[in-house]
């Protein structure tokens, strides 16, 4: 096993001399008071009592050699947490950051790196060829070290390894879930566009895929949460949020269809999900009114993330979400406050953060 290097070693000893129990401990506990009921006020948002300015130069990773070196990814996600313990909002927390094609490489989609002038995430090409879904499903279940699941997971061992001396950072820095995306996402960056054509023309064929990426993403986290096990109370996602329930669920594809094509081909398989890992969170882009009637009786479902108020009608979104005591969390702070005034407010159900 590859082992830190001094670099990062001297970062790790650094954030453990930082972290102050009381000040996380009060943290976390704003963070369980709004999720228990016990908040106030209208729109929550967390304060760090204790701030720790960055008085010192952190390092400059590329995100494309951070995916190519262990020992570079956990530095450059290192950088956030400092940045977490500087900002009073922040949650603190990191991840094996590597993109949104996590899962669509199991199956042996192919990995696209960015250009480095774009300084963004790896994502996966589309294989565009229906007869080849067909060949993926006729195959089952990937192998989970396959694509980039290698790198995730020898990533979670490299950084679990390099955290045992340090017993705060085990204890209040969260290695969260991977972006394993959603099973509608998955197919889609799997499958492509043609993805949407089958629904209407072999809608069992999707079903299969679907059913087949929810095995294979229930696989994948269950061996990721034997490394870095969920939080039995609430649980970080991207240094915006903490929330109830073990995963956060990403469904941007969803925007792409009906109420009716929605409630067919991604509420099972959500629901399956959040029912499994003992419910959580669904972020969408996009819009996503015209079927969060469907979305907000997810079993399991405690909060949603949407990151464009401007494409939804947000009243619609209230209704469904923070009037029936699902939470709205890392929501934009502008939005909120111009909303705040609507009948009956946002019932304590809502947090912000600045955008």
């Amino acid at each position: 096993m590859t082992r830190p290097s001094a670099e990062t070693r001297l970062m790790l000893d650094e954030l453990e001399r930082r972290l102050d129990p009381e000040t996380e401990e009060d943290f976390i506990r704003q963070w369980k008071d709004f999720h228990d009921g016990r908040f106030a006020g209208e729109i929550f948002r967390p304060v760090r009592k204790k701030l720790r300015p960055i008085d010192f130069p952190l390092p400059s990773i590329h995100i494309n050699d951070a995916v190519e070196d262990l020992d570079l990814m956990l530095r450059s996600q290192l950088c956030s947490a400092f940045s977490a313990l500087s900002r009073p909002w922040e949650c603190l927390g990191i991840r094996a950051n590597y993109g949104t094609g996590i899962l669509s490489s199991l199956f042996g989609a192919e990995l696209f790196m960015m250009p480095r002038e774009t300084a963004t995430l790896p994502t996966t090409r589309a294989i565009g060829d229906t007869e080849k879904i067909r060949s993926i499903l006729e195959r089952g279940t990937p192998d989970l070290r396959e694509g980039l699941g290698r790198r995730v997971f020898d990533f979670a061992e490299f950084t679990a390894e390099a955290f045992r001396p340090y017993p705060k950072i085990r204890r209040f820095l969260p290695v969260y879930h991977p972006d394993t995306q959603g099973p509608l996402d998955i197919c889609e960056l799997l499958w492509g566009g043609e993805m949407f054509y089958a629904m209407y023309d072999e809608p069992e064929l999707v079903h299969g895929m679907l059913d087949l990426v929810s095995g294979t993403y229930t696989a994948f986290l269950d061996r990721w949460f034997g490394v870095f096990p969920a939080g039995e109370e609430l649980n970080t996602h991207w240094g915006t949020l903490m929330f109830r329930g073990g995963i956060l669920l990403r469904d941007d594809s969803a925007m792409n269809l009906s109420p009716a094509l929605y409630e067919a081909f991604a509420a099972p398989y959500d629901g399956r999900l959040l029912s499994r890992f003992g419910g959580g969170v669904v972020h969408f882009c996009g819009r996503g009114d015209h079927y969060i009637p469907i979305l907000s009786k997810l079993p399991g479902l405690t909060g949603i993330n949407l990151s464009q108020p401007e494409y939804n009608d947000m009243e619609i979104i209230y209704r469904n979400t923070v009037d029936r005591g699902i939470k709205i969390l890392a929501f934009r702070e502008d939005r909120a406050k111009k909303d705040a005034g609507r009948p009956g407010g946002f019932h304590h159900n809502l947090s912000a953060i600045p955008g």
